[in-house]
């Protein structure tokens, strides 16, 4: 028999108010054998909870713990993000530990990223130095033939759930995951963005997924060695592109990651993208940074401007991301990053500025030198539009 409405409501807030109490007995305990029995029960509740495909439960949980200012928030979004990424499955009739993960890329080009796929053969080289650097010798490894953009990657936890349980049916096959191009979100041309080779890696039960896990192995050396041999073939997939192939992880802390670095890496392709197609130097840039609020701060918008009369030509925006407030110490450190690509004029604004868009093309506005905001006034024709970073 169908359940009523009223019904399924009831059982959704005993499902949030489950959630909540086990992530607040996690953050509560005292012992390792006390997080043992939290996160066991906790991983079956979230497990029960994507049974049903209750998103709604997940988010509405996380909301209430946010309220509270509790470190139980934090215990329940670990605790969803593992429970997504993270799977024991049987693979030739043994037992193997199974990571969703992501294969970052920051990249910018003068005539804007595209979309891009991946061709077998390259699918095929990149997951032997996957195995060589980043992941455990005895690894399999399944790789989807797609780029993703950040808006392309799935948007709920359920979502990514399924693409993760896809792709391991790939794997389980001994084969890459093809996408279907035609299903994902179109993507705006950036300047400069993002971009992921997803993947599923599974490993026999028990031994490590990284190389950085076995005896200690220094992640940087690591990650030196995956810039330089990854990034090679990663120009294979990506010509004509500027790109930086950042360090394959876990999927939600890889993202994170990428957003984080991807904020530095707009400012390194502004100043590179102003000096190859305007002919304006960093010396000969002047550049402005707002902050932007809605009831609090909620980016900051950077204008870079011709010197010689202020002219705005250029813009990104620097998102916040995480616990940033208006608090954070982000002016100095967009002030910094700069400063290292060579930019010494630079004017930080002290009022607040709305989130302003135009109207009629809906790009961001940013502030000029007297902290109005207007609209980039391009000096070349086939100039791309503003960078905007996910």
């Amino acid at each position: 028999m169908k359940q009523s409405p009223s019904s399924k409501r009831g059982r959704s807030s005993r499902t949030v108010e489950a959630l909540i109490e086990l992530a607040e007995g996690i953050s509560a305990s005292g012992s390792r054998a006390e997080d043992i029995y939290w996160n066991k029960r906790l991983e079956d509740e979230i497990n029960n909870v994507f049974s049903e495909f209750d998103e709604t439960s997940l988010n509405a949980a996380l909301d209430k713990l946010s309220e509270r200012e509790s470190r139980a928030h934090e215990e329940l979004a670990d605790a969803i993000e593992g429970c997504v990424e993270f799977e024991r499955i049987y693979l030739s009739d043994n037992t193997y530990d199974s990571l969703l993960f992501t294969c970052p890329i920051l990249a910018w080009s003068l005539s804007g990223l595209d979309n891009f796929k991946i061709k077998k053969e390259v699918l095929d080289q990149f997951s032997c130095l996957l195995r060589k650097f980043v992941f455990n010798d005895q690894a399999f490894i399944s790789l989807t033939d797609y780029l993703f953009s950040p808006d392309q990657l799935p948007e709920t936890f359920i979502e990514t759930k399924l693409l993760k349980k896809e792709i391991t049916e790939s794997l389980l096959k001994k084969k890459h995951f093809s996408v279907l191009a035609k299903d994902l979100k179109q993507t705006t041309r950036f300047l400069a963005d993002q971009r992921h080779i997803l993947g599923v890696v599974a490993v026999p039960s028990g031994t490590h997924i990284f190389k950085w896990q076995n005896r200690f192995s220094e992640k940087k050396i690591i990650e030196s060695a995956w810039k330089k041999e990854g990034g090679g073939l990663v120009g294979k997939i990506m010509p004509q592109c500027a790109k930086e192939s950042m360090l394959p992880k876990a999927y939600y802390v890889g993202c994170r990651e990428a957003d984080r670095s991807s904020r530095g890496f707009s400012v390194k392709a502004s100043v590179s993208y102003l000096d190859s197609s305007l002919s304006l130097t960093s010396d000969s840039l002047f550049v402005v940074i707002g902050g932007c609020y809605d009831r609090h701060l909620e980016e900051y918008r950077i204008s870079f401007c011709d010197k010689k009369d202020l002219q705005v030509v250029h813009g990104i925006i620097w998102p916040l991301l995480g616990p940033e407030d208006e608090f954070s110490e982000l002016v100095d450190t967009i002030e910094e990053t700069l400063r290292k690509e060579g930019v010494l004029h630079i004017k930080t604004l002290s009022q607040r500025l709305p989130l302003e868009f135009c109207d009629k093309c809906e790009t961001p506005l940013y502030p000029n030198s007297e902290g109005e905001m207007v609209h980039i006034e391009s000096l070349d024709s086939d100039s791309m539009q503003p960078v905007h970073i996910h």
